[in-house]
């Protein structure tokens, strides 16, 4: 750590300063006294200063330190997070002692136990300088856990307060008080951030607690005997789940091992968990194996097997012409074969634009502009966005779908592996894997590509080519398994997932031509209203994109 000592000796002072304000906010507690609640003060301009120096001390590090490696510079961040946080708990402190000149009674507070707050809060301080110069997962843990601590003796303290509030009596000094305990308990927010900031130095990847618990758990579950902080975890980014992904490995070993580790709501990770062991059953190998599984209250974590190989999106950019058209032969031969084999003979309502209801406030917060109202123009209406989704809705409910199949759910191109050594594809993200319509995953596969904002010509000539094959192979099946709804539930199927992908794309221009898109099918499909769906088509042209 030699170049970080000045930054070492800096960030030790402003724990013992701020270990020092916490300390003088007792003595306003026990003796409110204003010598006392002027110390607490006028420390707090000296403890800002100390977060600016800090502050301008790491961005200095990070641009003039061009040999930092990753290591160093998720320290000097970690540093940053810390200071930040010490900074907010001697605000917290000054807020303590203004309260304290709101009470009647300077004595009153002595019905309380506040005491226990300091002793927890002083501890942590003690020992966040040693956790992070010393790299220490125990004592990061031990600060994180002050946090918990605070909020049993606040909920306790709490709880007696609203009580004695429902007499009526000394209402004024009894929400001052509340007041007090709550600055206690935001302390122990900051001071789980400092934690996580601590483990995140070590480990190199900001872990919530719960997150870093689970992963150690699922570890020790699995059999690996590796200290924590020689484990590393790659964030896998790009999910839009809600769940925490990444790859873990032992520190120094090839990207050949290792496994993945997932994180979020149990209900989600729970069904993932079924759904995989319904998938080996379809087809054995198609998804990652299951290594481990924990639950934590509303959380769980999975462990999964590491798959080796590229996501379909990555193939596509890939300029190998082999390579490519062996990936896209398998996503067919796969899709073929488990569609086959699922497939059960059955109608069943069609749902896509009771989907695009629900995500549409989210399309419209991202978009506003694409909220048009109705609008006449000499006698002609014109209905507004959601006039129009709402006529669709109606034409849904005329259409369904002849048979079910098991599908992925959400079959976007980057869940998708290819394998090239063992030429063979791999599902992941499977927690919305069931039976319904073929059509979601058409559609979803289809505008998962096209809405990938690259323009390179070359790119997005071949992203157009997978669109308009894929849409023809999905044709033929359907013509091979008399599918007569087929085109007017793929045009339903892709209007939802123009529109709800503009909510992820901020290039106005892109996201624009998405969401005409689907508008454009919207129209065709109210204007064959009347005549059978078996004849309406989708024109080819909705899924070639030219930007140049």
């Amino acid at each position: 750590m030699h170049a970080f000592e000045g930054l070492e000796q800096k960030i030790q002072f402003m724990v013992l300063e701020v270990a020092k304000q916490v300390d003088e906010t007792l003595k306003v507690l026990v003796a409110p006294e204003a010598a006392n609640i002027e110390k607490v003060a006028s420390r707090d301009d000296y403890i800002d200063n100390f977060k600016s120096v800090i502050e301008n001390t790491c961005f200095s590090r990070l641009h003039s330190q061009t040999h930092l490696d990753k290591a160093g510079i998720d320290f000097v961040r970690a540093v940053n997070i810390i200071s930040n946080n010490l900074e907010r708990i001697s605000d917290f402190s000054v807020n303590i002692v203004r309260q304290v000149q709101y009470l009647s009674d300077p004595r009153f507070l002595d019905r309380y136990e506040y005491r226990p707050f300091f002793r927890q809060i002083l501890s942590a301080l003690d020992i966040v300088v040693r956790s992070l110069f010393h790299r220490d997962l125990s004592l990061a843990l031990r600060i994180c856990r002050t946090e918990f601590i605070l909020d049993k003796l606040y909920k306790h303290n709490f709880d007696k307060i609203i009580a004695q509030l429902q007499s009526g009596r000394e209402a004024h000094n009894l929400i001052t008080t509340l007041f007090i305990f709550r600055y206690l308990e935001r302390m122990g927010d900051s001071l789980l951030n400092i934690g996580e900031a601590v483990i995140f130095s070590v480990v190199g990847e900001k872990l919530k607690i719960n997150q870093f618990q689970a992963l150690r758990e699922s570890l020790d579950n699995l059999g690996f005997d590796l200290p924590m902080r020689e484990v590393e975890f790659e964030s896998i980014w790009g999910t839009r789940s809600g769940c925490r992904i990444g790859k873990v490995t032992s520190d120094g070993q090839g990207d050949s091992t290792g496994v993945i580790f997932k994180e979020g709501k149990f209900k989600k990770i729970a069904q993932e968990r079924e759904n995989i062991q319904l998938w080996e059953a379809i087809l054995p190998g198609l998804t990652p194996k299951v290594f481990g599984f924990q639950e934590s209250r509303d959380n769980a974590s999975i462990l999964l097997e590491f798959l080796t190989g590229c996501t379909f999106q990555e193939i596509v950019f890939n300029d190998d012409k082999e390579t490519f058209e062996d990936a896209f032969f398998l996503v067919q031969e796969t899709a073929t074969m488990i569609w086959q084999k699922t497939l059960q003979p059955g109608k069943t309502p069609c749902t896509f634009i009771e989907q695009l209801f629900s995500r549409i406030e989210d399309v419209f917060t991202a978009h506003p502009d694409f909220n048009s109202p109705q609008v006449g123009f000499c006698g002609l209406k014109v209905p507004s966005v959601m006039e129009l989704l709402e006529q669709l809705r109606e034409v849904e409910r005329e259409v369904s779908t002849p048979f079910t199949v098991f599908i992925h759910g959400d079959y976007n191109s980057n869940n998708i592996i290819y394998t090239q050594k063992e030429q063979r594809i791999h599902y992941i993200d499977v927690h919305r894997s069931k039976d319904g319509d073929y059509l979601q995953d058409v559609s979803v596969f289809l505008v998962s590509n096209f809405r990938i904002p690259i323009f390179d010509k070359v790119v997005r000539c071949k992203l157009n080519q997978v669109g308009l094959h894929f849409l023809h192979f999905a044709r033929h099946f359907a013509r091979e398994h008399q599918d007569a709804t087929f085109e007017i539930r793929l045009a339903l199927g892709l209007i939802r997932s123009f529109i709800t992908s503009t909510r992820f794309e901020l290039n106005e221009e892109f996201a624009t031509s998405m969401f005409v898109r689907g508008i454009y099918l919207a129209e065709l499909i109210l204007a064959h209203r009347g005549k059978s769906w078996e004849t309406f088509k989708v024109p080819d042209h909705i899924l070639r994109y030219r930007y140049y």
